[in-house]
């Protein structure tokens, strides 16, 4: 994996623009740790190689079992692993970023909505939308995962 450049140090002012919403993100109404499921999903999805490590530390480190860890690319099969409201965060997630494929229909908005208030909602949203946007910065430039910069 060749690096490019580092973006947050040639452009500093978009990077705190967008850490500012990281930031409402961790006070917003969610728990940290649904949240960086939600961001873990969400990098899968894109294929950031940076983004997975990080957040699979941070959700082994914050003290979540290696079993339900390795099960999130599968958790529409992983019955009761994931509770409830995570499955629906997951879901949500899911249709969010694949939006040029599923166009987010009512149902899975009915479905999110049934299980997050309003607030909530729009929290797991932006949530969603960030890890979006940092997904594009580190596959476009090639952020260094921890585990590779380590060897």
């Amino acid at each position: 994996m060749t690096h490019r450049i580092d973006y947050a140090k040639v452009s500093p002012d978009g990077y705190k623009a967008f850490g500012g919403v990281y930031v409402s993100v961790q006070r917003g109404s969610l728990p940290k740790d649904l949240i960086n499921l939600v961001y873990l999903r969400v990098s899968q999805i894109n294929g950031c190689a940076f983004c997975i490590d990080m957040h699979s530390r941070d959700l082994l480190t914050a003290g979540l079992a290696v079993d339900k860890l390795v099960l999130v690319p599968v958790w529409h099969d992983a019955g009761a692993v994931f509770t409830a409201r995570e499955r629906a965060a997951l879901a949500w997630a899911e249709t969010v970023t694949k939006v040029s494929e599923t166009g987010v229909p009512d149902a899975d908005y009915d479905a999110a909505a049934a299980e997050f208030d309003e607030k909530e909602l729009a929290d797991l949203t932006y949530a969603i939308g960030l890890m979006n946007a940092f997904n594009r910065f580190g596959v476009a430039f090639r952020s260094t995962p921890a585990a590779v910069a380590r060897v």
